[in-house]
């Protein structure tokens, strides 16, 4: 069976699945008279070759990307970003309180009030290729294109969520995964658990269509993270 390089979530964007499977994603979002393309987060250090034929698969050239946003500092999301910011010549963004992370090359701790999280940090940060952040993101600022940053703290310092309001998808990043089921990002892998779990509370009062995971399937339904947060965060 063959496995797409591009799936469309909605007029303007598209999922690319970086590994077999809707696993790891990285999100298109093309804007403007000339459809200027964003990527939302570039996957593992492997990845960028994938990225660029889900790319050409919509009719889109690396000299396209305009902007490379990436939702937080950890290598399956951050490892692709140093090579496909020289494959395409386009700046990295990324939240403030990521960026030393991404500028080492090493992703934040894990939660040591979590068992997982102590296991985890034992076993390593993980690191991925350096990358030189040309704009620090924060809460609330609206990019080019029309896609809107929300800070979600807690898997990592300065995680974010991000929607795109001319096409209603909202990309989650890690705070919620969709691996086998919806759920919210394990303790295990949060800098913060306590955290991750008060701030994606204010997804569930952002208007949106599509629901779009950087792990599992996306959701076209704007109503299913209101109610899943109803009874996984009670």
């Amino acid at each position: 069976m063959a496995h797409p390089l591009a799936v469309p979530l909605a007029e303007g964007a598209w999922r690319l699945p970086t590994v077999r499977g809707p696993w790891l994603n990285t999100f298109v979002f093309t804007q403007g008279p000339g459809r200027e393309v964003t990527l939302v987060d570039t996957g593992l250090p492997g990845a960028p070759k994938r990225v660029l034929a889900g790319l050409a698969a919509i009719g889109r050239t690396p000299s396209d990307v305009r902007r490379i946003v990436v939702t937080h500092a950890h290598p399956d999301h951050a490892g692709g970003a140093a090579a496909l910011a020289a494959a395409t010549g386009a700046p990295v963004a990324l939240h403030g309180d990521d960026v030393s992370f991404a500028l080492a090359g090493a992703g934040p701790r894990f939660d040591p009030s979590t068992r997982g999280g102590r296991i985890m940090a034992r076993l390593g940060k993980g690191t991925f290729p350096p990358v030189a952040v040309a704009e620090e993101l924060t809460d609330g600022q609206a990019l080019d294109g029309g896609l809107h940053v929300l800070a979600t703290a807690g898997h990592t310092p300065g995680h974010v969520a991000l929607l795109h309001e001319p096409s209603g998808v909202l990309v989650v990043g890690d705070a919620l995964m969709n691996v086998g089921r919806m759920r919210v990002s394990p303790r295990a892998l949060c800098n913060d658990a306590r955290l991750c779990r008060q701030t994606v509370r204010r997804l569930a009062e952002v208007d949106h269509s599509v629901l779009a995971f950087s792990h599992g399937q996306s959701v076209a339904d704007g109503a299913a993270l209101g109610a899943h947060l109803r009874t996984a965060l009670v």
